[in-house]
């Protein structure tokens, strides 16, 4: 049996959606970095709980709390870093969207330091409703 890098332990852990959760694998000092230029007023970087909160109620404020995440694959890289592939549904601006993106997590001493989540534009089907 292959044994579960300790970093993918920590970061199945986490869920946004659970604030309670979320607090006990962040860093006090954990930044969320949003790479969107579709989204030019969302991206920017997001600084510990609080902001990571606030970034995602504002993504359900702008997709009538409809946003979903559904993992694809999760890779470690070294020691400190894992990057997940997920694709993304939403009711955006009255359309339902899905796309693709990559999240990079950074994982020091059992917490997560900070992550790059980048949506790729070029992904992204709206569907028939």
């Amino acid at each position: 049996m292959i044994k579960e890098h300790p970093n993918i332990s920590i970061l199945k852990r986490f869920n946004p959606a659970d604030p309670n959760t979320v607090a006990e694998v962040l860093a006090e000092d954990f930044v969320w970095h949003y790479i969107n230029p579709e989204l030019p007023e969302m991206e920017g970087d997001y600084y510990g709980l609080s902001g990571l909160i606030k970034f995602f109620k504002e993504i359900a404020g702008r997709t009538s709390r409809s946003f979903k995440v559904k993992p694809i694959s999760i890779m470690p890289l070294g020691d400190k870093l894992i990057i997940t592939h997920v694709k993304d549904s939403m009711l955006l601006a009255g359309k339902k969207m899905k796309i693709e993106a990559v999240v990079i997590w950074c994982i020091i001493e059992g917490k997560i330091k900070e992550a790059w989540d980048i949506p790729v534009k070029h992904t992204a089907t709206f569907l028939n409703q």
